[in-house]
């Protein structure tokens, strides 16, 4: 019942559209079509004699029979002849047969004559006519007595008169069953609709059997349009990037025994994004000060150098075929401690490098120089690139396209992982619109942006991390950034490649702020905001603007 709850309020503006068209349509008939008028006549049958109760209960019986021939004699000829001929019609008995019915109600002597026409008055000329013509008629056709009486006479007992009101069309009537059907039609069309389509669209269409871990869903952005794979960079507390980040944390809780080093990130087919995943994990991961690399492991159709902007003449073609180092080929992007290794010249034969051993050589290189190696391979369905990648790494990341890739589709590309047993970590759901994306993001406010006010906890410092170079040793500590009444707008700015050396703590609150520690007892000025400012559930930017003065 859900599901299909589902799919009529995915698709209600279908049923919206065409119970608005059957409603108009039946609206249109109605106005267009020609008013009907309906009159009708009411006579009595009874026998002329009967002098005793046993003679009045054979000729009720009698004349009940005798009814319905009578009503069908309505219609005949002989009684609508003359009735044209009275009125002046400019039609024949036989066309005027179809605007006159009669009846007779069940265990009744009573003949009901109704006659139908486009005016009112003639409509119950036409019905008085023929009940005083049927009459005439019934006399003339019933047996006679001994005295040559007629034995069954027929009385008008309620003469037609013109009505006054059209009974066709019914607006009200017309209108509804036009809207009704419109309403069935919509729902028929959005439920087959949501049979035949199998597009993946939100986390309820990915596939339970087996469960897979759900690393995240992504937003559609529009930021990646005018930035590339520099969104997160260029707006870092956006909901795209806050989702790339959920992503991240997720895979590092997959295992924490055996942390992650390397994996491949790909789809089951083209175009749903797994590029653009590979470059955000690892602009994530290298958030975290860790040494990354990024390589391209798509050499059918490299985009990661066309996304970031580097050189990609020399890459991984370019070490698998003995040309040139690891070392060599990686370009420093985005930031210090991200490395990125281009496809580099198309090759013809791609998928033997990728099961060569200079591919192991390469996975097994890079595993000693970086903390973490992101692999962005071609899509599952198209080769087997991928699935072979999957075996030489710690696991697969399966980018699912919502509105791009169809169930089906997942499903095989995800089988095609669990027949090799490869490491399956879990699935992305890219490019979801907002109203179907679940889950909520904080905005902190960049640039040019309004910032949203936040609680804040007691505190004045604001840690600001210095990224260490990806050849050096990692550093013992994260150097911190004090803001405060101490140090002013002071930024203790230190060289990516030279990490700080270890400090013994100072018998002086000043000095160690001059030094960066951080002074949990400082006083906060007026209107500073530190990285300990957050949102509590339920605060709006009402209510905060509303204690920002008591707190200031």
């Amino acid at each position: 019942m859900n599901e299909y709850l589902s799919a009529l309020r995915k698709r209600w503006w279908v049923i919206a559209v065409l119970a608005a068209v059957g409603a108009g349509i039946g609206y249109y008939n109605t106005q267009s079509a020609t008013p009907m008028y309906r009159a009708s006549s009411e006579m009595y049958v009874s026998l002329t004699r009967g002098d005793t109760v046993g003679e009045l209960v054979q000729g009720s019986t009698y004349t009940r029979g005798l009814v319905e021939s009578f009503v069908q004699l309505a219609t005949t000829p002989r009684v609508l002849d003359p009735v044209v001929e009275d009125l002046g019609l400019t039609v024949s008995s036989r066309a005027l047969a179809g605007a006159v019915t009669a009846d007779s109600p069940l265990n009744t002597v009573i003949i009901k004559v109704t006659a139908v026409s486009t005016d009112p008055d003639r409509a119950a000329a036409i019905a008085n006519s023929v009940a005083t013509h049927l009459s005439e008629t019934v006399v003339e056709l019933s047996p006679t007595s001994a005295e040559g009486a007629a034995t069954v006479t027929m009385n008008v007992v309620s003469p037609a008169v013109a009505p006054l009101h059209p009974f066709s069309p019914n607006k009200k009537l017309d209108v509804a069953t036009s809207l009704a059907l419109g309403l069935a039609l919509g729902f028929v069309i959005a439920l087959v609709v949501s049979r035949l389509d199998t597009r993946v669209r939100t986390i309820k269409d990915i596939p339970t059997e087996p469960e897979r871990a759900m690393l995240g869903v992504v937003p559609l952005d529009r930021s990646i349009r005018r930035h590339g794979g520099r969104a997160i960079v260029e707006v870092p507390h956006s909901p795209l990037a806050e989702s790339y980040r959920r992503v991240r944390t997720n895979l590092q809780f997959l295992n924490l025994a055996t942390p992650l080093r390397v994996v491949v990130v790909s789809s089951a087919v083209p175009n749903e994004g797994k590029t653009m995943t590979s470059i955000n994990l690892a602009l994530t991961m290298a958030e975290q000060g860790k040494r990354v690399l990024l390589v391209d492991a798509d050499m059918r159709r490299a985009s990661v150098a066309s996304e970031c902007g580097l050189e990609e003449s020399a890459g991984l073609s370019t070490v698998l075929v003995g040309e040139a180092t690891l070392e060599e080929v990686a370009q420093v992007w985005a930031t210090p401690t991200l490395r990125v290794v281009t496809a580099g010249t198309a090759p013809p034969n791609p998928g033997q490098l990728i099961e060569s051993e200079a591919m192991s050589a390469f996975l097994h290189r890079a595993r000693e120089l970086y903390d973490f190696v992101v692999v962005d391979a071609p899509p599952l369905l198209a080769v087997t690139d991928a699935a072979v990648l999957a075996h030489r790494t710690d696991g697969v990341i399966v980018v699912a396209g919502s509105s791009k890739v169809r169930r089906h589709e997942l499903v095989e590309a995800l089988d095609s992982l669990d027949a090799i047993e490869a490491n399956v970590l879990g699935i992305v759901l890219n490019k979801v619109r907002r109203s179907r994306s679940a889950g909520y993001a904080y905005s902190y406010g960049s640039a040019g942006r309004k910032k949203s006010r936040a609680r804040r906890r007691p505190s004045s410092a604001t840690a600001v991390p210095v990224v260490p170079d990806p050849t050096a040793a990692p550093p013992p500590a994260v150097a911190w950034q004090r803001r405060g009444p101490d140090a002013g707008a002071h930024v203790a700015e230190q060289s990516a490649h030279e990490p700080p050396a270890p400090r013994e703590p100072s018998d002086s609150p000043a000095q160690d702020t001059a030094h960066g520690a951080v002074d949990e007892s400082a006083p906060v000025e007026p209107g500073t905001r530190t990285e300990h400012d957050v949102l509590e559930p339920g605060t709006s930017d009402e209510r905060l603007r509303d204690e920002e003065p008591a707190r200031g």
